[in-house]
């Protein structure tokens, strides 16, 4: 309660909904016979018949209005020898392009003179199905990592590494519009270590069109990469440092290595870009070195048999993070423009980890477990991207494709201490990733809205060679090695319709997906066989939104999506980076479909706005972790299954205002019931046991403050502040969390140069509890990891 009083006494990364703030409007007008050329196109305000602007039919009947705020209007169409036509036309603001279709005019001997005035229409409400985010106005995390500035975004939280929508973490990354290795497929991956230094913005989409794969039940999070389009050669270069692991927050336990403290941070970046004539040419290119302490865990397990086992894992991370991203915008003529780009990504980790093992009850040490990690994943991108525009505004083919290679190269040396002697140990596990992705898609036009549809085919194979090396007395599972290879394909199709009026708006799609998947298993695995599964589903996605007026609007939305179950979800080699809790992967593990419904409601003022959510979401096949033991060994293996049926139900409200010239806030409280549901499982590994659990539910939430000032001289600061309630785990609950980050930037050089100053959890008061029950044991944990970093850094513009 103490912290949650801070956080609402503490008066943004601001936000910006993302709308259309301007629509082109085509058409084609024609008589009995034949289109018309050099017919008058008059645009007026419905409201008092001001001019706003108009054209000229082509050779062709064809005009195009350009620029045209939402609102109501007259169209109004005159010629020579032809009566003139006045008809009413809503603009939205769903969709860039609006197409009258034809427009006939019928033939009189009048002639009639327009009427010319002028005006300006006001901006009107926005869609409410997404949220977008500049990454340069999140002063507290600037110099860090993409995962470490989403944490103070709006309706997101992080956990164990995960990004969490309204308390959910499937949530699918995209990179410009795209799944890549970088971040996962299906699942999420590298986000702690990809550089924020080469990201324009991110948006969050919690309720996905039927455009959007199908993949994700939380939603869908866009990470879009900088990219200039300025005239002649321009860019920016970068360059920031940081410190972390100020003190020792928790001794370690006796005879271990030393924990990492004051641990160094750099990140310089260079972006690129030369524009002229019909070629536009972009470089981006990032480099992130961290030091962390990148685990700091103390558990304490206990068992029915009365056994105490008190551990710690400690876990030194050396992590080289390089990105680099080129292209060419290449404009052919005014209807045809093909994109080529590349990207690269190599990412290194070296661990230095310790773990020892003592009794609870006599303080012996039972064992210490030391590893040295040393993993390096490489990842490849080529992309060409062809878009044609037809002769209609508007009117687009977009044809895609993309190929991602990706490798994780990876070592683990471990020296198993024990009272009577000593085992070395290793493993060595490589996985070469390919995936090919097609994408066509087509948009239309309409008179009050448009249509989208499109197909795309994905092949994804994953071949997986893991070696164990045992030592003394190992405790691997050596026989669990092998290979296995993961194959996934899918065909999709999909069709949306876009329906806008003055007072209603509708968006109808459903995308029909076919996936087969299959996992083959080398012979000799002493449990896991071939398997695999395959579907044809239809995910349906429904809109409707009333506007109650020019400032208040109510939208209802309802989605089907699904969560299938990623490789390493489904990986059937033990990973031993902790030695006496062992994660190991399942390959019967099926996908988890859910619908979801949501209400939601915006209010826009002076300056600010009021936007809430009421959702429901209700998923079958729950995919969650199960740690269970096996007879009397003390070991726990922690293993994907489906479990039932889960519900999340919740209130989402961001309150955003602008106070005066100097000063505004956001604030984002998100409310939540979490249930599963009462479930029995059957694990297979490392032996047949039966697992079951009774229903288990909470309700939780969290408060995020964001406070911009914007000063003298060119000082802008951010004060934010976050509050995450107790919550359901698998198995368990978490504790509250509560952190301060604060962040502050200097325009100078004109406006061409940057300094920064930054600080994430300024109390170091965010601490990880956990509480685990299982069938014969329960644990508790408390992990004192990194999370105090102060970062200074510069930008230049030139």
């Amino acid at each position: 309660m103490r912290y949650l009083l801070i956080v609402f006494f503490l008066a943004p990364a601001l936000i910006s909904h993302g709308q259309i703030k301007s629509v082109t409007i085509s058409g084609i007008v024609k008589d009995k016979s034949s289109n018309l050329s050099y017919v008058n196109v008059v645009l007026k305000k419905e409201i008092d018949s001001t001019f706003v602007t108009g054209a000229v039919t082509n050779e062709e009947g064809r005009f195009l209005l350009t620029n045209i705020k939402p609102g109501n209007y007259l169209l109004e169409f005159s010629f020579i020898g032809y009566n003139t036509k006045k008809q009413p036309l809503y603009v939205g603001s769903l969709t860039e392009y609006l197409d009258v279709a034809s427009v006939s005019l019928e033939e009189d001997a009048k002639i009639l003179n327009e009427v010319v005035a002028t005006g300006q229409q006001d901006a009107v409400n926005e869609k409410l199905d997404r949220k977008v985010f500049s990454v340069t106005d999140n002063l507290s995390q600037s110099g860090g990592s993409v995962l470490q500035a989403m944490q103070n975004l709006p309706g997101v939280t992080v956990q164990d590494g995960k990004v969490q929508l309204r308390g959910n973490d499937k949530v699918v990354m995209l990179i410009d519009g795209k799944q890549t290795a970088l971040t996962g497929f299906g699942s999420q991956s590298g986000l702690d270590n990809l550089p924020a230094s080469a990201i324009e913005k991110i948006e969050i989409i919690n309720n996905p069109s039927a455009k959007y794969d199908a993949n994700g039940n939380a939603g869908i999070i866009n990470i879009i990469y900088k990219k200039n389009t300025h005239e002649g050669f321009n860019g920016k270069v970068g360059f920031a440092v940081g410190l972390g692991a100020l003190w020792v927050r928790q001794d370690n336990l006796p005879t271990i290595r030393p924990q990492y403290q004051a641990t160094p941070k750099i990140n310089p970046s260079l972006s690129l870009n030369y524009r002229k004539h019909k070629i536009n040419a972009f470089f981006q290119g990032d480099y992130l070195y961290t030091e962390t302490l990148n685990k700091n865990e103390f558990v304490t397990r206990t068992y029915t048999d009365g056994t105490i086992i008190s551990q710690q894992t400690k876990r030194n991370r050396n992590t080289a993070f390089t990105t680099l991203k080129a292209g060419i915008d290449w404009t052919m003529n005014d209807a045809n423009t093909l994109t080529i780009s590349g990207l690269f990504g190599s990412e290194q980790i070296i661990d230095n980890g310790d773990e020892p093992f003592f009794n609870g009850k006599t303080g012996e040490r039972l064992r210490l477990w030391q590893f040295l990690e040393d993993e390096l994943k490489t990842t490849i991108m080529a992309t060409a991207a062809y878009q044609h525009k037809f002769k209609e505004a508007g009117r687009l083919l977009n044809v895609g494709f993309n190929y991602t290679f990706h490798r994780e190269d990876e070592r683990y040396n471990f020296t198993n201490i024990l009272p009577t002697y000593t085992g070395l140990d290793a493993f060595k596990l490589i996985s070469d990733e390919s995936v090919y992705d097609l994408n066509i898609d087509y948009i239309r036009p309409l008179r009050y809205g448009r249509l989208e549809t499109g197909v795309k085919l994905r092949n994804r194979d994953i071949p997986t060679n893991m070696l164990f090396i045992p030592g003394l007395n190992s405790p691997l599972d050596v026989n669990a090695g092998g290979v296995a290879t993961y194959k996934e394909l899918i065909p999709a199709v999909y069709g949306n319709y876009i329906y806008e009026s003055k007072k209603v708006e509708a968006e109808i799609g459903l995308r029909m997906e076919y996936v087969r998947i299959d996992y083959e298993v080398g012979p000799n695995h002493p449990v896991y066989k071939t398997s695999g599964y395959d579907y044809t589903q239809p995910f349906p996605s429904v809109r409707f939104a009333y506007k109650l007026n020019d400032r208040e609007k109510l939208s209802v939305f309802f989605n089907r999506r699904v969560d299938r179950p990623n490789e390493v979800d489904i990986r059937i080699f033990p990973k031993y980076d902790d030695a006496e809790i062992i994660k190991v992967g399942n390959p019967g593990l099926r996908p988890q479909f859910t619908n979801a419904v949501e209400l939601g409601y915006k209010s826009s003022g002076l300056k600010g706005y009021i936007y809430a959510a009421a959702y429901h979401r209700f998923a079958d096949g729950t995919i969650t972790r199960i740690s269970s033991t096996v007879g009397s060994s003390p070991l726990i293996y922690a293993i994907f299954q489906n479990a039932g049926k889960s519900y999340n139900t919740g209130l989402e409200v961001v309150i955003n205002q602008e106070i005066s010239t100097h000063y505004s806030f956001s604030i984002n409280m998100n409310g939540y019931h979490n249930q599963i549901n009462a479930f029995s499982v059957l694990n297979l590994y490392p032996a047949t046991n039966t697992f079951s659990a009774e229903k288990q539910e909470l309700f939780s939430g969290n408060v995020k403050v964001n406070n911009q000032f914007r000063l003298s001289n060119g000082v802008e600061a951010q004060i934010t502040a976050i509050y995450q309630a107790p919550d359901i785990i698998p198995q368990g609950t978490i504790a509250a969390r509560f952190t301060i980050d604060a962040g502050a930037k200097k325009s100078i050089q004109k406006g061409k140069g940057e300094l920064f100053l930054n600080a994430t959890d300024l109390l170091n008061s965010l601490i990880i509890k956990k509480q685990v029950q299982g069938q014969g044991f329960n644990y508790t944990s408390t992990d004192y990891y990194e999370t105090q970093v102060v970062r200074l850094g510069y930008n230049y513009k030139f």
